[in-house]
């Protein structure tokens, strides 16, 4: 038996699972938006949310843009400064290489993924028999529980699941072998809560207004109704009108000339989408999952985007909202769980792949950089994926410029009278003043000499 083994016997008599809550954490969460609708079958669930194409893209556009971004391995030198390293093979490996089945794009991608759809992301680690983690699995968060001990100590028991590598049906293993990111742990601290726990009702009213719509549409755009008689007619001739008005302008046939007699008449039902005010319900539906989200509106495509173009500005304001916080969480789960402090060593992703500038703006801000002296040319020729260029590594400022210590004490500048020279000093200055007088005179006497040759 190995120590894991060991502490899990140790303890399995007293492991408790985590309350969950108000149910939202669950991955098929339900919620009903009025009384008896889960005893109708209008309950909405998590998974149906999904189905919104508001939310799709809220969590499609999040993870995408998380993926994209490349995992650095980043180290604090002697001077302060973070630099990217390379010399640590075996957790670039991990880095790079996740699993046997997804790169480290895919992986970023089904990690975020996993978080917004459930608020919970469980990584299993593989080790080798050094004890070095070797693979990074995701597991199916449904097959996972978080368990406690009366000490306080955190286990996790795992399902089955077989692309991540756990065979067994049950397994329980220590906090050590899993990385936990959780979201928004508003009942448990170890329970996160997914945004669709806040969204499904917005998203479940946007689903309701898509199925009516395309059954409105699916008729031709017209909606449902009734036969009225002026007089009062038979269940006999009421079904028999009822089945012959459906067989000759119900379905295909919708939208035919119907001519009436008797007084017999027509009238909708339903509203039409102009009297149910569909188009403003369905953008006050996607507002409200952008604001859960914290996804600006026009980033999915609804509304316009803002009127000023600065790209920078706005790339900025949707990493600050939005990205920073899952970013920054997701770094810190890594420096954790591959043994990094975050303080001197640890994972970081590179954010140029997201905060990206105009062309223009771009040069102007490498240009601003340079000729105050903030860049050398060839930082900002490697900003630009230029190779760097012979003399491009020292910084440049022009001659009038003075160190900041040189200007501080400036008298000049603090109006103070310049100090007298003294005598020596005096005499000195008095000596080079009757030295260029005698050679200003020489100079003078030669000119006079040569002009009159000359003449």
């Amino acid at each position: 038996m190995n120590l894991i083994s060991r502490a899990i016997a140790a303890v399995r008599k007293t492991l408790s699972p985590v309350p969950s809550g108000n149910g939202g954490w669950w991955p098929m969460f339900v919620r009903e938006p009025f009384a008896g609708a889960w005893q109708r079958g209008e309950a909405l669930r998590g998974m149906d949310a999904l189905e919104t194409p508001i939310v799709y893209a809220c969590v499609t556009l999040i993870a995408n843009d998380i993926g994209k971004l490349r995992t650095t391995l980043v180290k604090k030198q002697e001077d302060g400064i973070w630099y990217e390293i390379d010399s640590n093979a075996h957790k670039l490996a991990v880095l790079r290489r996740p699993n046997r089945y997804q790169n480290h794009i895919q992986f970023k991608q089904w990690w975020i993924m996993s978080k917004l759809r459930t608020g919970n992301t469980y990584a299993l680690k593989q080790r080798d028999p050094r004890g070095m983690v070797t693979d990074l699995y995701v597991l199916d968060p449904h097959r996972v529980s978080v368990l406690v001990s009366d000490d306080g100590s955190v286990f996790y028991q795992l399902g089955q699941d077989n692309l991540g590598g756990q065979q067994r049906d049950s397994v329980t293993v220590p906090a050590s072998e899993i990385i936990h990111d959780r979201m928004n742990c508003l009942y448990h601290p170890l329970v996160g809560i997914s945004p669709l726990y806040a969204a499904a009702i917005a998203a479940g009213i946007g689903g309701k207004i898509q199925d009516n719509t395309l059954r409105f549409f699916g008729n031709s755009s017209r909606p449902g109704g009734i036969l009225v008689a002026p007089g009062t007619i038979s269940k006999e001739n009421a079904a028999e009108i009822k089945a012959n008005w459906e067989a000759s302008f119900g379905g295909p046939n919708s939208g035919k000339v119907a001519l009436f007699d008797g007084g017999m008449k027509f009238e909708p039902m339903s509203q039409t989408a102009v009297d149910s005010q569909l188009i403003e319900t369905m953008r006050w539906s996607d507002e409200r999952i952008c604001s859960v989200f914290h996804v600006p509106a026009y980033k999915v495509g609804v509304g316009p985007a803002p009127s000023y173009n600065n790209i920078e500005a706005l790339d900025r304001a949707y990493y600050s909202d939005c990205l920073q916080s899952p970013i920054e969480e997701f770094e810190a789960c890594l420096d954790e769980g591959l043994g990094f402090d975050g303080v001197t060593e640890g994972v970081e992703l590179d954010l140029a792949g997201l905060l990206r500038m105009d062309s223009k703006t771009q040069m102007e801000t490498l240009k601003t950089g340079v000729d105050g002296g903030i860049l050398t040319v060839n930082n900002a020729r490697l900003r630009l994926n230029q190779p760097a260029l012979e003399g491009g590594d020292t910084v440049y400022l022009q001659q009038q410029d003075y160190p900041l210590d040189q200007v501080r004490l400036n008298r000049i500048a603090a109006r103070e009278p310049p100090p007298q020279p003294s005598a020596e000093d005096q005499s000195t200055i008095a000596q080079a003043k009757a030295l260029i007088a005698t050679q200003q005179a020489i100079e003078a006497a030669k000119a006079k000499v040569l002009a009159h040759v000359q003449s």
